[in-house]
């Protein structure tokens, strides 16, 4: 599955300014993207609800329905990082929008770079995984949730 990568960056430059993610979706139209889940249990239940655009990203959006996503965000994870080891109850969806080389994944026992070439990624996160970033740039990935068909 491969995108315009530079069409995907004219409409994030669209986007209000983020620290660490922005929501793409919600469960309601007005939900604040900054807020996003910090009041929710998250659970199998409540994640399909969060399935409502937030932003008028006419190219995203229409990818984000291709795949049935739901909760996307956008994840800027900065330098010198490093997520805790922890698995997800749901496979995601990346789209890698700017990375460096030295930005993996850890997915098991798997060492995984995902290039920013337009291509999105459906990744088994019900494994134990994490990601880091060892470069000096900024690593920014659309992330979806992929439901459980």
């Amino acid at each position: 599955m491969k995108y315009d990568l530079e069409k995907i960056k004219k409409e994030l430059d669209t986007l209000p300014s983020y620290d660490t993610q922005i929501y793409l979706q919600g469960d309601t139209e007005d939900m604040d993207s900054h807020e996003a889940i910090k009041n929710y249990l998250l659970v199998d239940e409540t994640e399909k609800d969060f399935n409502i655009p937030l932003f008028d990203l006419p190219y995203i959006n229409s990818i984000m329905k291709k795949h049935n996503l739901v909760r996307t965000r956008v994840m800027k994870m900065k330098p010198k990082t490093c997520y805790y080891w922890h698995h997800d109850k749901t496979k995601r969806l990346h789209i890698p929008i700017v990375t460096h080389e030295h930005c993996f994944l850890l997915l098991e026992n798997d060492r995984l770079h995902l290039p920013a070439d337009g291509t999105a990624y459906e990744i088994d996160t019900t494994f134990n995984h994490t990601a880091l970033n060892c470069s000096k740039i900024d690593r920014i990935h659309i992330v979806g949730v992929l439901q459980n068909v």
